[in-house]
């Protein structure tokens, strides 16, 4: 029995779809118009944290070694530094002959200073460990760790001679703040354009059941439970939030092609059209899940407060 019930409300749901063609049209545009929006928020936020990885890869921090250091040693201290949590592997060591090699390079233009390296007779230069952190909170953190270790030469005295994180320290801290405030910025979109969706949706499917006011107690008059009465409009509902996000996910692919070198050039590699494509699946997902659930709730908030059941 109760699967008769189910079947009935699917297709008593699919009735009421055709039967009100030219509200289930505006419905589906307007639908079209909200998941539209929450994709532009998708492919915004992905342009964001694409952004973000870009200025997160160009921050680290240059541990400089005394010239006396021994090689053990430092590799020792690379060793436990790339076991530490916060830091992104691996750690990169210049020893002393490579750092002297790229300090040639970087002055090769420069004869003046390049005569003056050779009238030292020797390599002024120490060696250095290149150091990411999974996140740039965490540098301090790993700064501190470094500050700690002064047992490691034999001597007793520490081989690290300088760490430009203190150098570096407000932009770093200027980074995060940026990363934290565009993260939660994001959320806030986010969420306030679900509601607004929500609240666009309700207010085009309540006049589909407006139209059924006079339908809806009949059924009440003749004993139908509650449920059984929002059912088709629920399912209405659902079938509005799939067909919008489908051809909304069809429009997409057009404008991602248009926007694909735009943005590629732009936002230093991010392609939205390839991004589009790789993540097809979770947009598909996301986007036809957003339609059905907006659609669905929308119904069912409509029938609850506007035909008092």
């Amino acid at each position: 029995m109760t699967w008769i019930k189910i079947k009935r409300v699917i297709t008593s749901g699919f009735f009421n779809f055709w039967r009100n063609g030219f509200i289930s049209l505006s419905s589906i545009l307007v639908m079209m118009v909200t998941l539209f929006v929450i994709g532009a928020t998708i492919f915004s936020g992905a342009i964001l944290s694409s952004t973000l990885q870009e200025i997160r890869d160009k921050v680290d921090i240059n541990v400089y070694l005394v010239r006396s250091a021994n090689e053990n040693d430092i590799l020792e201290l690379k060793k436990n530094i790339e076991q530490l949590p916060e830091v992104l592997l691996p750690v990169v060591y210049v020893s002393r002959d490579l750092a002297l090699a790229n300090f040639k390079k970087r002055h090769e233009n420069d004869q003046f200073t390049l005569q003056a390296l050779d009238e030292l007779g020797e390599n002024p230069l120490g060696a250095t460990l290149n150091i990411k952190a999974k996140d740039p909170s965490q540098y301090e953190t790993i700064a501190e760790f470094l500050q700690n270790q002064s047992t490691l030469s034999p001597n007793g005295e520490s081989i690290i001679d300088k760490v430009n994180y203190y150098q570096n320290k407000a932009a770093i801290d200027r980074l995060s703040h940026i990363i934290n405030s565009a993260n939660r910025l994001s959320f806030i979109l986010t969420v306030f354009m679900i509601i607004i969706s929500i609240l666009i949706t309700f207010n085009t499917l309540r006049l589909v059941i407006y139209m059924s006011r006079e339908e809806i107690s009949v059924m009440r008059l003749v004993g139908a439970s509650t449920m059984y009465i929002r059912g088709p409009f629920f399912v209405a509902g659902a079938i509005y939030g799939f067909i919008s996000a489908i051809l909304t996910l069809i429009i997409f692919y057009p404008i991602t092609i248009w926007l694909g070198g735009a943005t590629q050039s732009f936002f230093v590699g991010f392609n939205i059209f390839s991004y589009y494509t790789s993540h097809f699946g979770e947009i598909f997902l996301i986007i036809v899940g957003s339609g059905v659930i907006i659609g669905s709730i929308s119904s069912y908030l409509a029938v609850c407060k506007y035909l008092k059941i």
